[in-house]
């Protein structure tokens, strides 16, 4: 497949609401929840506001000048927080552009662009159930916490 990766441009920052309730891993055989639930603060998180603090960075995947998917990271309470100088990730792609690699190589640049800026590592949250798990730990992320559901994941830069 032909993709593109780039920077994500101002105006379409609120591809991000789409991409955020892409981001939720619905098991197999489980209804997926309305869209309002983007509208959930610890959802909200990710994505308000996005674009006014210097640590927000995000790059997009475009299909014939289409965005297809995002990765993007800030610092933020969420679930994959360790620390106030460890951006955490959010990543989604759409369904019919999954399983090409295209995830993997939005999370390689986005690291890389990371580490240019000069972060020591990054972190995210995935649901122990989540096929992203695997992709996960080939670009680097190893597991340093969980719980009953999740792995807190962190790539060293």
């Amino acid at each position: 497949m032909d993709y593109n990766i780039r920077k994500i441009k101002e105006n379409e920052y609120k591809l991000l609401e789409d991409f955020i309730y892409e981001a939720i891993f619905i098991p197999e055989g489980v209804e997926p929840p309305p869209n309002s639930i983007i509208k959930n603060p610890d959802l909200q998180v990710y994505i308000k506001n996005f674009g006014k603090y210097s640590d927000d960075n995000c790059l997009v995947a475009t299909v014939n000048d289409k965005v297809i998917g995002a990765v993007w990271t800030r610092i933020m309470n969420d679930y994959g927080h360790i620390d106030n100088n460890t951006p955490s990730f959010a990543i989604s792609l759409y369904k019919e552009y999954r399983g090409f690699g295209i995830g993997t190589n939005m999370m390689i640049k986005m690291l890389n662009l990371l580490k240019t800026y000069g972060y020591q590592k990054a972190s995210l949250s995935v649901q122990k159930n989540n096929y992203a798990f695997n992709m996960y730990l080939n670009v680097g992320f190893k597991v340093i916490d969980e719980n009953d559901e999740e792995y807190i994941m962190v790539a060293y830069l």
